[in-house]
């Protein structure tokens, strides 16, 4: 897990707060100084918030549970979605959802209803429809796939959220605060670092800044993901497992109920929006 040095973090300009008036006093440990009416950030704490933060992540991905990162703003949205493609986590670019945690059945249904399209696609319903249906639909899934095809994947509620300017995304780390869930957060200096489990002090702004953290952090999330890898192939196969009890086949048997129903109402829920249209 290799951390940003003090050369690097400066190379990318991580040291670049906000103007003196825009400061949030809450911040005050992690500024340096003031220069020209704009606050320095120490990057010294940086480097070592952003250790600390590399390593909860790197357990958590080493236990398998998904963290969520978020960054609406401009000049994040390209780095965070190749950074969290490249390790298979789930991200929010787009405009956050609300309710997206605190409503979490909800925004599955809906991608429930992505993926009964592409059902449709697939086993020919769609070919049956009339041109005003078909037309209907598709952009239903385009709306759909731009606002949550990147969680496509999230089953449940996540583990963790990393988030990118935490004023714009307040809303998200509200949710999160609310349900329990740790928040990992770049955080600059207009910023309050109070809601914010493992604050990472840096320049929000600048998409280098962005870009250097990230590296650290996503590298240290892979050496998990591949720590994991080892582990499972190294770990004895237990027998008993091959042969699954009466209890245990039921209870699969019922998981399996249990995920086919969303996606039946989700299929009729198409079906029904169409003839409205109509």
């Amino acid at each position: 897990m290799a951390t940003p040095t003090f050369d690097q973090l400066l190379e990318a300009g991580c040291h670049f707060g906000h103007l003196k008036r825009k400061w949030n006093p809450a911040m005050a440990p992690y500024i340096f100084m003031e220069r020209n009416g704009i606050h320095i950030i120490d990057l010294y704490k940086t480097a070592a918030k952003i250790e600390e933060a590399s390593k909860a992540l790197r357990q958590i991905a080493k236990s398998g549970k998904k963290v969520l990162f978020v960054a609406t703003k401009k000049q994040a949205k390209e780095a965070i979605a190749n950074k969290a493609k490249e390790i298979n986590m789930p991200y929010v670019i787009e405009r956050w959802p609300g309710g997206m945690l605190t409503n979490f059945p909800t925004i599955r249904k809906a991608i429930k209803k992505m993926t009964t399209i592409d059902k449709m696609l697939k086993d020919g319903t769609f070919d049956n429809l009339s041109k005003r249906e078909k037309l209907q639909i598709t952009r239903q899934r385009a709306k759909l796939e731009k606002n949550l095809g990147s969680i496509a994947d999230l089953g449940r509620l996540p583990s963790a959220l990393f988030v990118v300017d935490v004023m714009k995304e307040h809303i998200a780390v509200a949710e999160a605060k609310r349900l329990g869930i740790p928040v990992f957060a770049i955080v600059d200096t207009n910023s309050n670092p109070d809601e914010i489990d493992y604050v990472i002090p840096a320049n929000d702004d600048a998409s280098k800044s962005i870009e250097v953290i990230l590296d650290a952090v996503c590298g240290a999330m892979a050496e998990g993901l591949e720590e994991r890898k080892v582990e499972k192939v190294d770990a004895p196969e237990d027998k008993e497992d091959d042969a699954p009890s009466a209890g245990k086949r039921r209870r699969v048997r019922r998981n399996e109920e249990r995920a086919a129903a969303p996606a039946a109402e989700a299929e009729v829920e198409v079906k029904e929006e169409v003839k409205e249209a109509e």
